[in-house]
């Protein structure tokens, strides 16, 4: 959906940080994405990159078997940069020389510049980068010009201004490496010569212009759900073409408390959008009934969003008929569900991974290229009310993926309670827009030994899971102050028939994901 003019491709090697890599380049106003090793140099040119950068990974580039670069990407004219593994392989493809030093370095390691060049223009002499590597490049390919060195890594950079070529052996993407950004700017703006033209405005307008393109004067249907990401989209799409937008929100029954309120009062209200609300709650309830596997819970609620927008759209049928549905799906949700280019399926998204075969839509997907935080950005340039843009993300299938078992109505509503406290202690700390996400998790499957009342009980485990991120990609746990958790578990206990146990999810992402299932 969004028409750019300059791309960067993040060709991934398995890196932990490729997500981080694409987002720090739209950071400087470039727009990026991330394919797969797997694509031939001939597949990657033929999307027309302004700029590849190729990023991390685990392998060692003399190993058999491991992700090698062909070298006439760099014959090609296309401007390209090398981190980590991407920069041995990239020595190694021109001619240099790779090997096992006996130095390893991991984390935080002095970098001393030797020729500043243009890759290191104006940055201090020594500074700390972040490194993860057990080789090292002993040897510069010839022409290009070494930049510095550290104690585990002979040629710590290196660059040819007139190829166009730079890497550098640390990872500039990560906060923990000084003046990485800059690195990461010099390589875009000053080598390859890129234009930072990837703006709010720019995604507003390209993509109101595309969603004009596509629709012409059919009429489309929206799934709205309530939160940033489909309110954003539903923006977007009412901003391009008006009265021929009718938003559908699904009441499924696994919703938090307040939700429905909130989307059939304060969304129409800031946006005067049309709106039809479909009661669904015993449809998806019925469909859940004995259902425990997560996958199957997710694909079971996208199929039966589908299914209600088919219903609703034969009822607002006219003669012109509704050919397009709208959904807020986002890029994490792609990469996640194995929608990009070689990517793994970490977690089918309902609106991804979910959607059944027989899909009778055409999908709008405004946001398919956006991270959550450009998304915020375009949700107020829009004009949005602050408290929708920065509402905290809830997935569509809801409460649904947030009890680990069956879903019944009994363990929706305790859930409910214990999310309305969460959500309720976390406002009166004034601590909402230091979190990123709170999943609250009911832990059907499991029932642990307590004490209440002077009795004996056997009773679920509620799990706390507040974390920080930037995009979802990546996530670690919040540092929530004691006496918060103290009254949220203290509540929960005393207020939730069934809650014997409160946990807090102290794991980061990589390796756990932000929601249980």
């Amino acid at each position: 959906m969004i028409v750019h003019h300059e791309r960067v491709l993040v060709v991934d090697y398995g890196a932990q940080y490729a997500q981080l890599i694409a987002r720090r380049v739209r950071e400087a106003h470039v727009y990026s994405e991330i394919v797969s090793s797997k694509l031939s140099v001939e597949e990657l040119l033929a999307k027309r990159p302004s700029a590849i950068i190729l990023s991390g990974g685990p392998s060692s580039v003399y190993e058999p078997g491991a992700p090698q670069v062909d070298r006439s990407l760099f014959e090609a004219g296309v401007p390209v940069f090398g981190i980590c593994y991407g920069f041995q392989a990239m020595a190694q493809a021109l001619g240099g020389t790779v090997a096992r030093t006996g130095t390893r370095e991991y984390g935080r390691s002095a970098l001393a510049i030797q020729n500043s060049g243009c890759l290191l223009e104006a940055i201090p002499n020594t500074i700390n980068v972040w490194m993860s590597h057990g080789d090292s490049v002993t040897k510069a390919p010839k022409g290009l010009q070494v930049l510095a060195r550290t104690a585990g890594a002979p040629v710590a950079a290196f660059e040819s201004r007139e190829r166009k070529l730079a890497g550098v052996q640390w990872h500039p993407e990560v906060m923990h490496s000084q003046w990485g950004q800059q690195v990461l700017e010099h390589f875009l703006f000053k080598i390859a010569g890129l234009t930072p033209s990837w703006t709010p405005d720019t995604m507003v307008s390209e993509t109101i212009t595309a969603i004009q393109e596509q629709v012409g004067d059919r009429r489309v249907l929206c799934a709205l759900s309530g939160g940033v990401d489909s309110a954003v989209a539903a923006a977007l799409v009412q901003r391009a073409i008006g009265s021929q937008l009718t938003c559908v929100f699904v009441d499924h029954g696994l919703l938090r408390a307040g939700e429905a309120e909130q989307v059939k009062e304060d969304f129409v209200r800031a946006t005067g959008v049309d709106l039809v609300v479909a009661d669904e709650r015993e449809r998806f309830l019925g469909a859940l009934a004995g259902v425990t596997d997560p996958e199957q819970k997710r694909k079971i609620i996208g199929r039966e969003f589908i299914r209600t927008f088919e219903e609703v759209a034969r009822q607002l049928e006219s003669d012109r008929g509704i050919d397009f549905l709208v959904q807020g799906t986002l890029y994490p949700d792609v990469v996640e569900s194995g929608g990009g280019d070689g990517a793994s399926n970490i977690k089918s998204h309902h609106n991804v991974g979910g959607l059944p075969d027989d899909l009778q839509f055409t999908l709008i997907e405004p946001l398919r290229a956006m991270f959550k935080d450009e998304v915020r950005q375009v949700g107020a340039q829009l004009g949005l009310p602050e408290e929708m843009v920065h509402r905290h993300p809830f997935p569509g299938p809801g409460l649904g993926i947030r009890i680990v078992g069956e879903v019944t109505e009994e363990r929706l509503e305790i859930l409910r309670r214990a999310d309305l406290i969460a959500r309720e202690e976390l406002r009166a700390a004034h601590l909402e827009r230091e979190i990123w996400q709170f999943p609250v998790v009911l832990l059907a499957d499991v029932r642990s030994v307590g004490v209440q009342g002077d009795g004996r009980t056997y009773g679920y485990p509620i799990v706390l899971r507040p974390v920080t991120s930037e995009d979802a990609m990546t996530a670690d746990w919040a540092r929530l102050p004691y006496e918060v958790l103290e009254k949220m578990s203290t509540r929960i206990t005393n207020e939730c028939e069934g809650i014997n146990r409160v946990v807090v999810d102290i794991t980061s992402k990589p390796p756990g994901t932000i929601e249980w299932e």
